[in-house]
């Protein structure tokens, strides 16, 4: 069993001055594997000193050097390819084939910021227009200062990739505090700095809890830009903490998306896409389409062909190649969806009772698909970050969007129709930041990714991501 009781500080393991532990298990087996330091105040201390030692170097290194360390971690992730993706599956819990698309998701991003560093030096000093007669400026854009950046556990190496790479590319040092629930594959990323020989105190990596080590790095006056992806209520502290001394921050939070299909869709692409929405990763994603709004004229014989489909996935071990549903990530998550669907008893909702077998052991949780849900159910409202839908059939398309829009978030929504352009206006009228039209979730690095309302502030990848890590600066004087 490993024993995750250092730090990743100055590029030196530090031993935790922390004195609590934690489990880190395997959600099929059921097992402990690992037990993890929860951190100390005092550990985030010399995280952040060694940063800030480090800040001045690494933004004047430049962005072509700073690409090419980049393009080294993509390098060390694609050599470590089938240790990363065991270590995720065993983690986590997600099918290998998923484990192996969110390490091809990593690397991707690691070799886009290297690009995105690259460009940054030519950009530097770029002319703008003043309007003002005699009068030329230029735009400069420098780092933000340490970051400090806080990820979840449903996507370990792909969140990570979202933070670390942009905030390296911009010329920021960084305090990474990786889940508790998921250290395992986060600390295959000071090893590769080390290996990469990264300059000390560009990335260190703080393992420990909210108590431990959340809180002191999200209240450190040494810490200049925050970063956090997870609940919602952790991410109101977050901003409050960055709220004192006036910080920047970014926080990618939940969501509660809807998937709409129209009369005219293709309905086994719409099985597809909606299954695919609630059931991958377990349903532990913050864009899950957890909202279905189908057309009555087709929506018994969609919610028939799901029920089929639902059927035919195989629920088992990560790591056997025929497993395409996984168990939830701990024993805590599995009670969460299981309260939800004690919920749905006891306000008499409708449930399709899933054919499918789940294993003895495990924290598995069949899918479940609700009809007729009422919108003011606590199951249409709150994120469950579980396999778990709700269906409501639909008159028109102004219901849809009508009701696709009545959320408190707006991260993200699917749309499957027939006619392109229909599809293409659906889209143009929901609340969210990302919206696909006939097509799976994706997310490259290029585009962007983030939501609105209480979905959280900024955006991440894409050249929204770097800017998230840069201050503009403007030097004028006369022509």
């Amino acid at each position: 069993m490993q024993a995750l009781i250092h730090h990743f500080i100055d590029n030196q393991w530090m031993a935790s001055r922390g004195d609590r532990r934690l489990a880190v298990t395997d959600p099929c087996r059921e097992t402990v594997i690992a037990e993890v330091t929860a951190g100390a105040p005092s550990d985030v201390d010399a995280a952040v000193a060694a940063a800030r030692r480090a800040l001045p170097a690494w933004r004047a290194l430049g962005g072509a050097a700073r690409g090419a360390y980049l393009d080294a971690f993509a390098d060390a992730l694609g050599a470590r390819r089938d240790e990363l993706e065991v270590l995720s599956c065993r983690n986590n819990g997600k099918p290998r084939a998923e484990a192996a698309q969110d390490l091809d998701d990593a690397i991707a991003c690691y070799r886009h910021y290297a690009g995105e560093a690259r460009a940054l030096d030519e950009r530097q000093g770029e002319p703008v227009a003043t309007g003002e007669a005699g009068l030329i400026s230029r735009r400069y854009q420098d780092p933000a200062g340490v970051a400090g950046l806080i990820t979840p556990w449903n996507f370990p190496l792909v969140s990570s990739a979202w933070k670390l790479a942009p905030a390296l590319a911009a010329g920021c040092t960084v305090v990474f505090k990786p889940s508790e629930v998921t250290p395992l594959p986060e600390q295959a990323l000071a090893e590769i700095a080390l290996a990469i020989e990264l300059p000390p105190g560009v990335f260190n990596l703080v393992h420990g809890d909210g108590q431990g080590v959340g809180a002191p790095l999200t209240a450190h006056p040494g810490i200049d830009k925050l970063s956090f992806t997870g609940s919602n209520p952790v991410g109101e502290a977050v901003m409050a903490a960055a709220a004192r001394g006036t910080r920047n921050v970014s926080l990618e939070l939940g969501g509660k998306s809807p998937i709409l299909v129209t009369e005219d869709a293709d309905l086994d692409l719409a099985t597809e896409l909606v299954l695919a929405g609630f059931c991958y990763n377990a349903g532990q994603m913050c864009s899950a389409t957890s909202r279905l709004l189908v057309h009555e004229a087709v929506a018994e014989a969609l919610l028939d062909r799901l029920d089929a489909a639902i059927g035919e996935l195989v629920p088992g071990d990560p790591l056997q190649a025929a497993t395409t549903l996984g168990p939830l990530v701990n024993a805590a998550q599995r009670d969460r969806v299981a309260s939800y669907l004690a919920l749905a008893e006891a306000e008499g909702l409708q449930g399709m009772t899933p054919a499918i077998s789940l294993p003895e052991q495990g924290h598995f949780v069949a899918p479940r698909v609700f009809r007729d849900v009422s919108t003011d159910s606590r199951l249409w409202r709150e994120e469950i970050f579980g396999p778990v839908l709700c269906a409501r059939a639909v008159r028109d398309d102004e219901e849809a969007v009508a009701l696709a829009n009545d959320s408190d978030f707006g991260l993200a929504a699917t749309v499957v129709a027939g006619d392109p352009v229909r599809a293409a206006a659906l889209a143009s009228r929901l609340t969210a930041g990302n919206v696909w039209c006939n097509t799976h979730q994706v997310a490259p690095p290029g585009l962007g990714w983030g939501g609105m309302k209480g979905s959280g502030i900024g955006r991440e990848l894409g050249r929204a991501g770097l800017d998230a890590y840069l201050e503009t600066r403007y030097v004028t004087h006369p022509a």
